[in-house]
């Protein structure tokens, strides 16, 4: 099929926020008809702008970007703004349209069935899981019927069920769908191409096949390149050392050193400008006060959602120091409810060793103040605020002097993961307290992560949908809240 059979077709497209942070610098691809694609590229990059770009809440700074007439468009966000947060179902869903929507209600129950999910329609948004949400927030793209589905991170928060209907879901879907994800196994699923945003050149690649084939064609490229580069280099000093040896005998000889310099300048133009790999964060570590006690946390109930109410169970969990516990269960079962509580550090059944400090990591990044700059985030969870040391550990997390000055509410979902872990580093704490920690987070950056979390030697309470995360953490002891 041709270029201009295209659904979305991006010529020479270039966007900046301001004139010194670009986006997409001359970007050219296209979407066709049917196809699914994976848009990849470091956090950060600007994934995000280029849907806004394709549904027109954002307009391009040059270039032509062109979407078929008659187009229907529809977006499965990363989280649901807190303003929509105490609308009901039905409200929620009557403001995917523009206009007032008739016998809304099958419909409604329609896309539920497809994200397998059954709730009352004048139930709260705010009153579900982040998992829930999740099923929420991709029901209300499909319930528009769109001709292409644009979508955002739609694994976030999702149980290993969900990921597996979603994923079969994807697989039959007939029509157009470009999605953002950092999970490999769910995108070599259902993927026919990769459109990777380099963040070094903004510019965009495209390629076809799976999403391991494509990963697998860029690292053997990336190899090539390196290696020819590797020749010119040996090509460049040999031409150099004989320039520098005809120089010095003076007559004729300098004629001979001046092509020798005109042979080595021709090979450093012929040398291949090889892509850099996204960059990766830093190994880093949380530590720990040197006077936290041995015992750190008991823990002598808790309650689980059951039915959509309450139940209080009895349990007998004490954390020592260094002491891993990881928290399972479906999603609605209550799991982040139950962090949140117990991030409070007085909540019924919870007793917390005095003195011990709590560092919670939120999958909604609520425990940032979105009108912060990076800069005071940081700074504010510093008991010794040493400006030098708050950005060395920022450098480590990627955030550099480019985004300091940045509010929070205006960074990317894994950026704001970022500054988060940094906030952990910079605060050290005891007890640590991790809400889906992999959500929005470059798949680069996981092992990282991971390697950090895994030798923390405070206490530590887990809750993650991501296996191959989680077996690189020493997990000592599991609690089912889905358990009868």
């Amino acid at each position: 099929m041709s270029r201009e059979a295209g659904l979305i077709t991006f010529s020479d497209v270039s966007f900046e926020y301001t004139h010194n942070k670009p986006i997409l610098i001359g970007a050219n691809f296209v979407i066709r008809r049917g196809a699914k694609f994976t848009l990849m590229g470091q956090n950060g990059a600007g994934k995000s702008t280029i849907f806004d770009l394709i549904t027109g809440t954002l307009r391009t700074s040059s270039g032509d970007l062109n979407v078929m007439p008659r187009t229907t468009i529809a977006v499965s966000r990363q989280v649901i703004p807190r303003e929509e947060l105490s609308l009901t179902i039905k409200e929620f869903f009557e403001k995917c349209f523009t206009e007032k929507m008739y016998d809304i209600d099958p419909k409604i129950d329609a896309v539920l069935e497809v994200v397998n999910f059954a709730t009352p329609h004048d139930r709260l948004i705010s009153s579900f899981s982040g998992g829930q949400q999740a099923r929420l927030l991709l029901a209300s793209a499909l319930i528009q019927n769109p001709d292409l589905l644009l979508l955002d991170e739609p694994t976030n928060n999702l149980d290993v069920d969900g990921i597996e209907h979603l994923t079969e879901f994807l697989r039959t879907y007939k029509k157009t769908v470009v999605v953002i994800s950092h999970d490999a196994d769910f995108l070599n699923a259902f993927t026919h191409g990769v459109l990777y945003l380099d963040v070094h050149t903004h510019t965009v690649e495209q390629y076809d096949g799976n999403y391991h084939d494509v990963v697998r064609e860029i690292a053997l490229r990336i190899e090539k390149e390196n290696r020819k580069n590797a020749q010119y280099a040996k090509e460049i000093q040999a031409n150099k050392d004989k320039a520098n040896f005809f120089a010095m005998k003076g007559g004729q000889m300098r004629l001979v050193a001046k092509r020798m310099r005109e042979k080595a300048e021709d090979y450093e133009e012929n040398k291949v400008d090889v892509r850099r790999e996204d960059k990766t964060i830093r190994p880093f570590v949380i530590s720990i006060p040197k006077d936290i006690p041995p015992k750190v946390l008991t823990i002598t109930s808790f309650k689980v959602i059951r039915n959509h109410k309450p139940t209080e169970k009895k349990c007998d969990i004490t954390l020592k120091k260094g002491w891993h516990l990881q928290l399972v269960g479906p999603n609605g079962i209550g799991k982040s409810t139950l962090l949140e509580t117990l991030a409070s550090g007085h909540a019924k059944g919870e007793t917390v060793s005095p003195q011990v400090k709590i560092g919670y990591y939120r999958q909604d990044f609520s425990t940032l103040n979105f009108d912060d700059t990076v800069f005071d985030a940081l700074m504010s969870v510093m008991e010794r605020k040493i400006e030098e040391d708050m950005r060395s550990c920022a450098a480590g997390f990627l955030l550099g002097q480019d985004v300091m000055r940045t509010k929070i509410g205006s960074l990317s979902e894994g950026q704001k993961g970022l500054v988060a872990f940094a906030q952990l580093v910079l605060m050290k704490p005891g007890l640590l307290i991790l809400d889906e920690p992999t959500n929005h987070i470059n798949f680069r950056h996981l092992p990282v992560i991971a390697e950090a979390l895994n030798k923390y030697e405070g206490a530590m309470i887990l809750v993650s949908h991501v296996p191959d995360f989680v077996e690189k953490i020493r997990i000592d002891e599991v609690l089912d809240l889905g358990k009868k």
